[in-house]
C-alpha cells in the first residue's frame, strides 16, 4: 500500500503544529529543569528533579494502558505495577503481557541514544528480531550520561531477566512443538545439520492461522522509513504527525502495531524537540474521536494527531506541576527524621509509581510488609482500593 502526502497542503497545519510544538517545548523544558543549590536531596545523577524522574517512569505505565486502550484491549495500571514487580495477585492475561511489553520497549528506547530506535540494529531489535530471525537474547541497552544510573539501572536488569525467562520458555514451546511433530510423523523426519543451534531456528513465516503469509513487513517497514526520510526536511511535529499517519495506513507490522507511536516519539528525541523524555501521545489520542483518528481524509487524521499532541503536553504539564507538589507535602513529613529513614525512598517510590502495595513497598525497600505498613501510615497517603484482601496506595 502506497502512502503520498506530497499533495498536502500545510498553511492549514501551520497554525496547530506552532501550538502543538509550543506546549511540547514547555513540558520538556519543565521536566529539564535542575536541582537548586537548596535541593541537593531531591537531585537524581543526572542532575534532573526527583519528581520529574518519577513522572517519566509514570508515562511508560500510563502510555503502556493507553496504547491497549486504543487497540481495543482494557489493561488496568495497577495490574500493569503488579506484574513488571512480579507481584501479580491473578494470572497475567494475554493482553497484559503485551502492555508490559510497551512497557519494557518504552524504557529500552528511553535508555538507549536517541538515534538508537530508528537505527537498523534498533529497529530489528524492538521488532523482535535479529539479522533475519527472531531474537534469542534480549537486547542490552548502551548507558548513557542522561540515563538514570541507579534506579533505572535496576529495572532495566528485571527487565532483562524476566526477557530471558519468557524466551527460555518460548525455546522451550519450540522444541517440545518439533519433538511432537517428529513423533507424529517419523518417516519424515529430516536428519539434524551437526552444530546447528535450536535456539536459532525460528523462521520468519509463522503459523498461517496467525501471520498472513502475503504480508510482507519488510517492505511496508521499508516503505515507511521511506516516508520518514522524506519528512526530515519539515518541522519536527508536522514529520511527527506524518509518520503517525503513515504507519496506521501502511499498517508495517502483523501483531505490533503499537511500535509506530513509540518510534514517532523517538524521531522527536533524535530531532531534538523532546530532549528529556519519550512523547507521550497516546493519552491525547484517547481524547480524539474514532472517526477523526481513522477518517478518510489525511488532513483531519493529521490535525487529530497535532491536536492529541497539544493535548497531552498540556495534561503532563499539570501531572509534573502535581507531582512536584505532592513532593513538597511528603516532604514535610521528613522532617526531624534520622539520616537512616526509609521514608525518602519511600517517596521516591510512590512518585515512579501509579500505585504501590505494602508488599511493593517491603520488596523494593527491602524491609518487611509490617514496616512497609507502618511507613505508609506515617506518610498519610489515601487508599485506592477500600478492600481487605489486598490494599493500595497512590497520589490522586
Amino acid at each position: 500500500m502506497t502512502y503520498d502526502s506530497s499533495a498536502l497542503s500545510l498553511n492549514a497545519l501551520f497554525q496547530p503544529v506552532v501550538e502543538a510544538e509550543d506546549a511540547l517545548a514547555r513540558l520538556d523544558d519543565r521536566l529539564s529543569r535542575k536541582s537548586e543549590a537548596g535541593e541537593a536531596s531531591r537531585r537524581t545523577a543526572d542532575g534532573l528533579l526527583k519528581e520529574n524522574t518519577g513522572w517519566i517512569e509514570r508515562s511508560h505505565f500510563a502510555e503502556a494502558c493507553n496504547a491497549m486502550w486504543l487497540a481495543g484491549e482494557l489493561v488496568h495500571v495497577e495490574d500493569l505495577v503488579l506484574h513488571d514487580a512480579r507481584m501479580d495477585i491473578r494470572t497475567p492475561t494475554h493482553e497484559l503481557t503485551i502492555a508490559h511489553t510497551i512497557l519494557r520497549a518504552r524504557r529500552q528506547i528511553a535508555s538507549n541514544p536517541p538515534s538508537w530506535a530508528l537505527s537498523a540494529k534498533g529497529l530489528a531489535s524492538l521488532r523482535g528480531r535479529r539479522d533475519g530471525e527472531y531474537i534469542s537474547e534480549p537486547a542490552r541497552p548502551a548507558e548513557t550520561p542522561g540515563a538514570r544510573a541507579g534506579e533505572q539501572a535496576s529495572e532495566e536488569a528485571k527487565s532483562a531477566a524476566e526477557f530471558e525467562f519468557e524466551t527460555e520458555l518460548a525455546r522451550f514451546d519450540e522444541v517440545m512443538k518439533r519433538s511432537a511433530e517428529t513423533l507424529a510423523h517419523p518417516r519424515s523426519r529430516l536428519p539434524r545439520t551437526p552444530n546447528v543451534d535450536i535456539r536459532h531456528t525460528a523462521t520468519l513465516e509463522g503459523d498461517p492461522l496467525v501471520y498472513d503469509p502475503d504480508w510482507d513487513e519488510d517492505a511496508r517497514v521499508t516503505q515507511w522509513l521511506g516516508v520518514h526520510d522524506v519528512s526530515r526536511a519539515l518541522p519536527p511535529l508536522l514529520a511527527a504527525a506524518i509518520l503517525w499517519d503513515a504507519w496506521e495506513t501502511i499498517e508495517p507490522l502483523q501483531h505490533q502495531h503499537w511500535l509506530g507511536p513509540l518510534l514517532v516519539s523517538a524521531m522527536l528525541r533524535e530531532r531534538g524537540k523532546t530532549r528529556i523524555h519519550l512523547g507521550a501521545f497516546n493519552a491525547g489520542l484517547k481524547n480524539i474521536p474514532r472517526a477523526e483518528r481513522r477518517s478518510r481524509d489525511m488532513m483531519t487524521r493529521l490535525l487529530a494527531f497535532i491536536g492529541a499532541a497539544r493535548d497531552s503536553s498540556i495534561a503532563h504539564l499539570k501531572e509534573v506541576e502535581r507531582l512536584s507538589l505532592a513532593r513538597v507535602q511528603l516532604e514535610r513529613k521528613l522532617k526531624d527524621r534520622r539520616s537512616t529513614s526509609s521514608l525518602p525512598a519511600l517517596i521516591d517510590l510512590v512518585l515512579a509509581r501509579p500505585i504501590i502495595s505494602a508488599a511493593l513497598v517491603a520488596k523494593e525497600l527491602k524491609i518487611s510488609q509490617r514496616g512497609a505498613l507502618n511507613l505508609i501510615a506515617e506518610i498519610g497517603m489515601r487508599e485506592i482500593t477500600g478492600r481487605g484482601r489486598f490494599r493500595a496506595w497512590g497520589i490522586l
